[in-house]
């Protein structure tokens, strides 16, 4: 038989490092497009939040300026209605005073026979001071009226305080008065 031992000059040798390092390149490059698609993904995304951050932020910019907008027409209304509110009392609180000096210049007569003619005198005084006061808050718009009421307070703060608690008082007397009923 013939001789079959191997010198090692005879051996095969295979090279068993180059599928490894078609792995490793394989697996490199794998790697690298994986990344760069995620990347990819990541830029997509970004432009996809940019876009509805955008959208949301013009949603709510829209929505601010309607809210302003009715806000400005609530505010437009409550001042034509305090307005006309304020006009209605000030042509109330001018009748009212009216009534009060006729009331006091009818009585005058009353009080010469009971008290004497010089309280009647201060009476007839009295009622004519009263309907020329009324006489002026009728003629006076309400940009006048709150300057006079502000040079007023000015001058006599004490005065203002004082008709201001008796108002106030007396306002108060006749709401709890309307919630017994």
């Amino acid at each position: 038989m013939a001789d079959t031992t191997l010198t090692p000059a005879d051996t095969v040798t295979t090279d068993t490092a180059l599928p490894d390092a078609i792995d490793t390149v394989s697996a490199k490059g794998r790697f690298t497009k994986a990344i760069e698609e995620a990347k990819a993904g990541a830029e997509a995304l970004k432009g996809e939040a940019i876009d509805k951050g955008a959208a949301y932020k013009a949603k709510v910019s829209e929505t601010a300026t309607d809210w302003v907008g009715e806000a400005k027409g609530y505010a437009d209304q409550a001042k034509e209605k305090g307005a006309a509110l304020a006009v209605e009392g000030k042509a109330k609180a001018s009748d009212a005073l009216t009534t009060l000096g006729k009331v006091i210049s009818d009585n005058a007569g009353t009080i010469d026979e009971k008290l004497g003619v010089q309280y009647g005198d201060y009476a007839r005084t009295a009622a004519r001071s009263i309907q020329e006061t009324a006489a002026k808050l009728e003629s006076k718009d309400l940009g006048e009226l709150g300057n006079d009421m502000k040079d007023f307070v000015q001058k006599s703060p004490g005065i203002a305080i004082g008709i201001a608690a008796v108002a106030g008082f007396a306002i108060a007397k006749m709401l709890s008065g309307r919630s017994d009923d």
